[in-house]
């Protein structure tokens, strides 16, 4: 979620479950050494619990790398093995990994030696033409060897060649059924899966097979959905009681962003969903994309844009 989940977005969606595990963009071992650390890895602790993903292939650097971001605070060190962007592969790091399954385990093994806390691994089923049975299979062997403690698997192969990585997070088919048996084959290890899950319910079935879901850009468009993690999933209350009150929940954090020279558009750029559905949504987003990008905007210029929208609730969706 490059670009996507920063800080100003988990503090936005830490507003709507208390419950969810969130987590950083993919910052890159070499930035994280020689870069601005406070800027690519500082974050509020209202965000909590948060994870930190971190792209790199050598074992040395990253375990240097998880040992300053747990010094930061993070609850979890995540390595990504499932990025498929030319880039990434140029730096040999993400999914191209997936061919390389020791590897893996040594840099697994490297950050656990460093840290004390969780260390996991978000992979794909396998790269190009790999058998997907053998290639997970493989990852798992490796990663278990060198004591993950979690493997958060999106169920698709990756194309690094012929596709974007636009379309490798559409068009290689879903097989959650591959992941569902590296849980039955290997009950001891924790599984999340990822990929395809755009609803609670959608979530709720997944997690008949496995121990935990990543939602995505799901979570992203359409934030609202977040305000049922809570209840749905956890049995406990949401934290607010609608999309109306996640904003006033966030209200002081904006403020006194706002005062220190942070732009509203920081917040509101990942709002623009929430209201999805709603009459009154388009005005909403209108009115941020307008008035919320001027350089005075601050949190009025938000309960404008809310203002717009109804606070009747939209009928339900019949079903298709």
């Amino acid at each position: 979620m490059m670009d996507w989940t920063d800080r100003h977005c988990r503090a936005f969606h830490r507003a709507m479950s208390r419950r969810a595990r969130l987590y950083t963009e993919m910052v890159t071992t070499g930035a994280v050494l020689h870069g601005d650390r406070q800027r690519l890895l500082g974050f509020d602790a209202i965000e909590h619990p948060v994870a930190v993903q971190l792209g790199g292939s050598d074992p040395g650097d990253l375990a240097r790398a998880a040992r300053i971001a747990e010094a930061f605070g993070y609850a979890e060190i995540n390595l990504n093995v499932g990025c498929p962007s030319d880039r990434v592969q140029e730096g040999r790091f993400g999914a191209c990994l997936m061919r390389e399954p020791a590897l893996v385990g040594d840099c697994v093994a490297a950050m656990k030696a460093a840290v004390p806390v969780p260390v996991t691994v978000k992979c794909r089923l396998g790269v190009d033409e790999q058998d997907t049975e053998e290639a997970l299979d493989a990852m798992a062997e490796a990663v278990v060897a060198a004591g993950v403690d979690g493997l958060i698997v999106h169920a698709r192969k990756a194309w690094l060649k012929g596709l974007s990585p636009r379309e490798n997070r559409d068009v290689p088919p879903l097989d959650y059924g591959r992941v569902a048996r590296l849980k039955a084959a290997r009950p001891e290890l924790p599984i999340a899966i990822n990929g395809g899950v755009a609803t609670i319910e959608a979530a709720k079935e997944r997690l008949g097979q496995v121990d935990g879901v990543m939602v995505g850009r799901a979570a992203y468009t359409e934030p609202a959905i977040l305000l049922g993690v809570d209840p749905e999933i956890f049995g406990e209350p949401a934290p607010v009681a609608d999309a109306f009150a996640a904003v006033e929940a966030l209200a002081p954090t904006i403020h006194d962003a706002v005062a220190s020279g942070t732009r509203l558009h920081a917040f509101t750029r990942h709002m623009l969903g929430l209201f999805n559905g709603r009459p009154g949504a388009r005005a909403f987003r209108r009115h941020l994309a307008t008035a919320g990008m001027a350089p005075d905007a601050d949190l009025a210029t938000l309960r404008a844009a809310v203002a717009k929208v109804s606070r009747e609730r939209p009928p339900a969706r019949e079903a298709a």
